[in-house]
């Protein structure tokens, strides 16, 4: 099948977003106090750990998780690595190096990144699916707003707070359903990447 890479936060120790409760996980029965077995417990906000926006995140009347389907978690996608502020040049840059690798409707950017509005522009017009990054937010954490509101105004799936140590820049297969809180704005996903052998 070709290498797997898990690239989904721990629930039980996952980054959340400032000013969000953190996830409460509990064990309420347990065979070892006599239980007939191990039960858990746990609740959190939908955008904890590694996760999905819809539009409905930002905007009022956007589509759902139920609305959207899958076809934006899953499929082809292109990883690219770069460090801080992303510009609309960047993107341009990164959206070329996905088609010149075939891939054109999932971009997944690897490293401390931060979508300026610019960038955002650039790949709202590109008519991506799905942008992903490893930031609990796309844009900037003290004003996140405007970013999403561009990404997600133009139907672009956004999947935060991916994990991506150890994984090179290249195409891979997604995996990023949501579980199936369909009528939410997000939810939390296991993510992961597969590279396929040639």
């Amino acid at each position: 099948m070709g290498k797997i890479y898990d690239i989904t936060q721990n629930i039980a120790s996952c980054r959340i977003y400032p000013g969000d409760p953190a996830p409460d996980i509990r064990q309420v029965q347990s065979i070892a106090n006599g239980d007939d077995c191990n039960l858990t417990h746990f609740s959190m906000v939908a955008h904890s750990g590694t996760h999905v926006d819809a539009p409905m995140h930002f905007i009022d009347g956007g589509r759902d998780l139920g609305q959207m389907g899958l076809e934006p978690f899953v499929g082809p996608c292109y990883v690219a690595r770069r460090e801080g502020d992303l510009s609309a040049d960047d993107a341009r840059r990164i959206l070329d190096e996905a088609r010149k690798n075939g891939v054109s409707e999932r971009i997944i950017v690897a490293g401390p990144v931060t979508v300026t509005e610019e960038a955002a522009r650039v790949f709202a017009g590109a008519k991506l699916l799905l942008y992903g990054n490893e930031s609990q937010t796309v844009g900037p954490f003290e004003a996140p707003r405007a970013v999403h509101l561009i990404m997600l105004g133009a139907e672009v799936a956004l999947l935060e707070g991916v994990r991506l140590d150890g994984v090179p820049e290249g195409v891979y297969m997604l995996h990023a359903a949501p579980i199936a809180l369909l009528a939410s704005e997000g939810a939390p996903c296991r993510a992961y990447l597969i590279k396929e052998e040639k």
